[in-house]
């Protein structure tokens, strides 16, 4: 998959395309059916894929410190985009200039003349231009001016729930990774790079652990224990419990996340990695000596072992 900053940073003789538009943190399920009729729309004309995704988050310049909590970084969309076949990723700069950018010139400017579009699959929902002012409607009538095809896809989901970024972004807050899980079609992951902790793990419980320090908009679940897996930059992936809050016993006061990985020893410390979230154990607790705590630890370890093997 090609990858590029800006639709007028287009590789020369790309040609045209099939195009979908989104901000598309997570890549839930519901983006994934929307990305899967672009590739294959793709595929039946002959052409290529291209993914448009926008950063910073539109939220952050429009409403400024609006900044929602992110699923996904760049990296982590491209990575997950690439596999279901892609091959274009595009991500738009989006400044104040371009949020002023009307329906008709985003069409005009980006679609058709930087990215040449032969169809564009949006959800059917889609918003664009200033002030959110184009719609599906729209679309369909400048596809029909300059050429290309627009295809509306309908939104995913199960029983009530629509699949969206917005409603993961609530599960994870919650706690629910579970729910979270369901609607991307895989555990929520936070990545970052392995640093060195109070070391109260190894030195103090006997259960080591490796403290991730993430961008400060990712979406961190909420306080409490969880089973989970440590994936590491080489692509291995390894079982662990993880700990998500300030440590009450310790009367800590950062946030952290860490995780206890199951059956392994070696130094991770400035290395890339990624935490992902299966199932939610139980809630932070304050112990009032070392023995509870440990047994407890002892326990969710235990309980990780099971549901991981499940």
């Amino acid at each position: 998959m090609q990858r590029w900053r800006g639709s007028s940073a287009t590789p020369p003789g790309w040609g045209r395309s099939v195009i979908t538009i989104g901000v598309f943190d997570g890549v839930h399920r519901g983006h994934q059916q929307i990305i899967g009729r672009a590739v294959e729309t793709a595929r039946t004309m002959g052409l290529p894929s291209v993914v448009v995704t926008f950063d910073p988050h539109p939220s952050e310049v429009v409403r400024p410190g609006a900044h929602p909590l992110t699923l996904t970084d760049l990296d982590r969309r491209a990575e997950l985009v690439a596999a279901l076949g892609v091959d274009g990723f595009c991500v738009q700069p989006f400044t104040p200039e371009f949020s002023r950018l009307s329906a008709e010139s985003f069409v005009h400017d980006m679609l058709v003349g930087d990215l040449h579009a032969a169809a564009v699959v949006v959800g059917e929902n889609f918003r664009f231009g200033h002030k959110a002012a184009g719609d599906v409607s729209l679309l369909e009538k400048l596809g029909h001016a300059f050429g290309f095809a627009a295809d509306a896809v309908a939104l995913a989901g199960t029983g009530a729930t629509v699949y969206s970024s917005t409603f993961i972004r609530s599960c994870v807050d919650a706690g629910d990774v579970a729910a979270a899980a369901e609607a991307l079609g895989r555990p929520h992951r936070v990545r970052g790079v392995v640093v060195r902790g109070a070391d109260r793990g190894g030195s103090q419980l006997g259960f080591p652990t490796a403290n991730l320090r993430h961008d400060p908009h990712a979406a961190v679940p909420a306080d409490g224990v969880y089973a989970g897996r440590f994936a590491r930059a080489d692509g291995t992936v390894l079982p662990a419990a993880i700990s998500v809050g300030t440590n009450p016993t310790f009367a800590g006061t950062d946030r952290t996340v860490e995780a206890h990985i199951l059956d392994f020893s070696g130094d991770l410390y400035g290395e890339e990695a990624g935490i992902d979230f299966v199932a939610r154990l139980r809630e932070q607790r304050t112990y009032d000596s070392l023995p509870p705590l440990i047994a407890q630890m002892e326990a969710d370890v235990v309980e990780t072992r099971r549901l991981l093997e499940a």
